[in-house]
């Protein structure tokens, strides 16, 4: 007899027939600085390394690279003399200064290699589930015990085959509460802007709830009950893989995923776990979507009567940052592929579903922030705004940005291009 478990679940989007909403821009002063951009490859491969890191050392700026390998950092003008770090998982950290630092150069980060004495340095844990409810007790000891102001950047895309069909961008201020407290973080809209073609999307107007509290919660030490449940944890199974290394931490890779016997679609992947201090820094994993009924209903809030959505690949991301001995929430990525069944027709649509958040800039705020009602958002907000903004080359101003990949790129191009002619 097969065995349910309760899990809440960790993106949601809806389905509706045409309708926009708009959200107006804010504007904002400029701020003097210089902008970096460039590739991270492999070394060996010349391969593109996705979601590298990439920070101002000694500040708290950052950014990551986007799908092509590119990134963008822009560096206030009383940081022009600082350092530029450059890592990656499993590969060898890379510093240049600033003021050496080529535009449009390619890194290349080199493989490295983890040999067993070096993992006899530390304890060797020999549970791999023990070791990862040691990880998520660690709440309030190794990571953010203040409250923080965050800046962040984020994006959301969907696109029928392989076509951009909506593109929506915003920069947000999140207001994160300590790990250790149970209070939930709020998030500020600060400046957005959105397109969306609707002859891409058929009859469908596809929308994502919740926009970048989707991936504020992959925080999985913050929002541990998205995944790990005192009820759905004896439902996984946890099992060692080869260690790895990264800015010369040697780093533990754990791999999950949900027992045989499991009627309620659990999560599958890898956690990467700091061997000294037993702070997870990088997730990796996808849900179980055998069960199709399950799965659908795990994701779609609301739908046309005559179309079936199901879910046919899905990939989940986040990454950890720490600085003076404390990690916080840095990056995380969500891609979602559907396709969609229409009664009486012959052929099928395929639409993918991504949404990606960098943090760019953080300070400690132990001090409550009132709220600007007009700009705080929701879990169930669905991020609508307009799209003059994409008119404005400059729009973005200062603050960091994930570097659009080239489909993107193009996308916007276009988008300007219509709006001139307008």
């Amino acid at each position: 007899m097969k065995k349910t478990c309760y899990i809440k679940g960790l993106f949601v989007f809806i389905l509706i027939l045409f309708g926009t909403n708009t959200v107006m821009a804010q504007e904002e002063t400029p701020e003097q600085f210089k902008e970096i951009e460039g590739k991270v490859i492999d070394a060996d491969t010349h391969d593109d390394l996705i979601f590298a890191d990439i920070a101002l050392l000694n500040s708290n700026m950052s950014t990551v690279s986007n799908n092509d390998g590119h990134f963008a950092l822009k560096i206030p003008k009383d940081h022009l003399n600082g350092i530029i770090s450059i890592s990656y998982l499993g590969y060898e950290k890379v510093e240049i200064e600033v003021s050496a630092f080529k535009n449009h150069e390619k890194i290349r980060l080199n493989p490295v290699t983890t040999n067993l004495d070096e993992i006899s340095i530390v304890s060797t844990p020999s549970n791999a589930k023990a070791l990862v409810m040691d990880v998520l007790s660690k709440k309030g000891s190794i990571y953010n015990d203040q409250g923080t102001l965050m800046t962040a950047f984020y994006r959301e895309t969907i696109k029928k085959r392989k076509k951009n069909a909506s593109l929506s961008e915003a920069v947000v201020r999140i207001h994160k509460e300590p790990y250790d407290n149970l209070s939930r973080d709020y998030i500020e809209l600060v400046k957005a802007r959105k397109t969306t073609d609707y002859k891409k999307l058929d009859t469908l107007a596809l929308k994502l709830q919740g926009g970048p509290f989707s991936n504020l919660y992959t925080d999985i030490i913050k929002y541990p009950e998205f995944i790990f449940t005192e009820e759905s944890i004896p439902h996984y199974d946890f099992s060692f893989d080869k260690a790895t290394k990264i800015n010369d931490r040697l780093i533990y890779v754990v791999d999950f995923k949900q027992k045989e016997n499991l009627n309620t679609p659990l999560y599958y992947g890898k956690l990467f776990i700091d061997a000294e201090t037993r702070a997870l820094t990088n997730a990796v994993y996808s849900l179980n979507i055998s069960n199709r009924t399950l799965a659908s209903e795990h994701f779609v809030r609301k739908k046309p009567r005559k179309a079936d959505v199901y879910p046919t690949e899905t990939a989940y991301r986040v990454n950890y940052r720490t600085k003076n001995g404390k990690w916080h929430y840095a990056y995380s990525n969500i891609s979602l592929t559907f396709k969609v069944n229409w009664e009486g027709k012959l052929f099928n649509s395929t639409y993918t579903l991504n949404s990606e958040m960098a943090i760019t800039d953080w300070e400690i705020n132990d001090s409550k922030l009132s709220k600007n009602r007009s700009q705080v958002i929701r879990p169930t907000t669905i991020l609508t705004e307009k799209a003059s903004g994409f008119s404005d080359p400059r729009f973005w101003g200062a603050y960091n940005i994930i570097e659009p990949e080239k489909s993107i790129q193009s996308a916007i191009k276009k988008i300007q291009k219509q709006l001139k002619r307008t």
